[in-house]
């Protein structure tokens, strides 16, 4: 299929499904920096603000958000693909009514797809629009390149990142080859720095300066600080019991961190300024221009 039948599909399906969801792609340079976490907490965060959430576990072959939810799913994107079955059968449903879905290997094999089962496929994801209001997509970490199609394809991209050198080396290291992307467009993203683990609050801020001094002087991406979540004890333990935070310790001084991050990307004037391109268009965005 080529890429002006592709654009073709996309827009008649945009067209069936209003209003679209609001996608929002969390990733990080490396492992280890509580990518997952913050994709779940947020999502608890934006579900006590009356907000239906689904979550894509894009993290291929880590299966994080299950894990974390405690919750095993039956299905997951190959089933959509290979299976004939439609995007609500396979949705599994975690706490407080937290939707996820399970990418599997479906969602990397996507560009060898024909025209039919792209249409397919399509088609479902406009149904998602309709079932969520915000999607997380969870990316895996670093430099793949299924990260950097999924960042290609996300007009609102969330850095997770820590003060420790390599977390913030990697960082810069993910969004220099972000910017490299020949699809990349700088007009269409809006990076949101997230740094995770801080000692002080101010902290945060600090990191945020050290790392979008560099990124303004040599890749030119627009960077925003949305904010930090410090070292938190009942974080770790809410982690080891399989458990968001956000549920089994609302008081816990990361789930207010992560309650102020949800609230403030939930904001009016934020809200009006980050453009709903759906779900539909997300996933054509990773096959168009492919061979």
């Amino acid at each position: 299929m080529d890429q002006a039948e592709q654009l073709r599909i996309i827009k008649a399906s945009q067209q069936q499904a209003k209003p679209l969801a609001r996608v929002i792609t969390v990733t990080s340079g490396k492992g280890g920096v509580g990518k997952s976490n913050t994709s779940i907490n947020l999502a608890i965060q934006f579900r006590k603000m009356d907000k239906k959430i689904i979550i894509l576990d894009a993290d291929f072959g880590l299966a994080n958000i299950e894990i974390m939810f405690g919750t095993v799913p039956k299905h997951n994107f190959c089933d959509l693909i290979y299976q004939g079955m439609n995007i609500r059968e396979i949705i599994t449903w975690g706490p407080m009514d937290v939707g996820f879905i399970s990418g599997g290997s479906g969602i990397a094999g996507m560009s060898n797809l024909s025209r039919d089962y792209l249409n397919y496929i399509i088609q479902n994801l406009v149904e998602l629009d309709s079932i969520a209001d915000i999607i997380i997509v969870d990316t895996g970490a670093g430099i793949s390149d299924a990260v950097l199609e999924f960042l290609v394809a996300s007009g609102e991209i969330l850095l997770v990142t820590t003060p420790e050198p390599t977390s913030i080396t990697d960082s810069y290291s993910l969004l220099k080859a972000l910017y490299r992307h020949p699809r990349f467009s700088e007009e269409a993203t809006k990076v949101k720095m997230i740094a995770n683990r801080v000692e002080k609050e101010n902290e945060g801020l600090v990191l945020f300066d050290k790392l979008n001094a560099v990124v303004s002087r040599y890749l030119k991406i627009p960077m925003t600080y949305l904010g930090s979540v410090p070292e938190d004890v009942q974080l770790l333990r809410a982690v080891m019991q399989q458990m968001p935070v956000s549920i089994q310790n609302p008081g816990a001084k990361s789930a207010a961190a992560y309650e102020r991050m949800a609230r403030k990307l939930l904001g009016k004037e934020e809200e009006e300024r980050q453009p709903k391109r759906g779900m539909s268009a997300f996933f054509s965005h990773l096959t168009i221009g492919k061979k």
